[in-house]
Parts: C-alpha cells; sequence; structure tokens
C-alpha cells in the first residue's frame, strides 16, 4: 500500500474503488494460501523426519514451512 494520496477524478472513483477492492482480496486470499502450505509442508517434514534417511529432507522441509507461514502472517 502507499502511504501518498493519488487524486483519482469523481467518475473514474467506482472503478477505482472495485479495483483497490479486488487487490486487496488477493492479498488477502495470498497470505492465506502461503501459511496453509506452509503448515502442510510443515507436516510432511514432521513425517518424513520420523526416519533417520528422511530427517534430510524433513528437517529443511519443517524450517522453510516454518518460514513459509512466518511471512503469510506478516
Amino acid at each position: 500500500m502507499t502511504s501518498r494520496r493519488e487524486h483519482v477524478p469523481l467518475l473514474l472513483w467506482p472503478f477505482w474503488a472495485i479495483w483497490r477492492l479486488v487487490t486487496l482480496i488477493l492479498a488477502l486470499t495470498g497470505r492465506l494460501i502461503i501459511a496453509v502450505l506452509g503448515l502442510v509442508l510443515m507436516v510432511v517434514g514432521l513425517l518424513l523426519s520420523v526416519t533417520v534417511i528422511g530427517a534430510v529432507v524433513g528437517i529443511p522441509l519443517i524450517i522453510f514451512g516454518f518460514l513459509l507461514i512466518i511471512r503469510g502472517i506478516f
């Protein structure tokens, strides 16, 4: 989001408002998808870490999933 205020002509204001609403919805949906994907990667990493051989791949998946969840929240 920009901090400066832009002057929008009165006739174009409805289109500008719809555009802002669509971008807000897409931004929130993207964050939710990233957080869910991070949770899934953490669970898969945890399941892989149960085996000793899978821990090589599982631990980085857990870390990557955690970082995705943090990115989705903030």
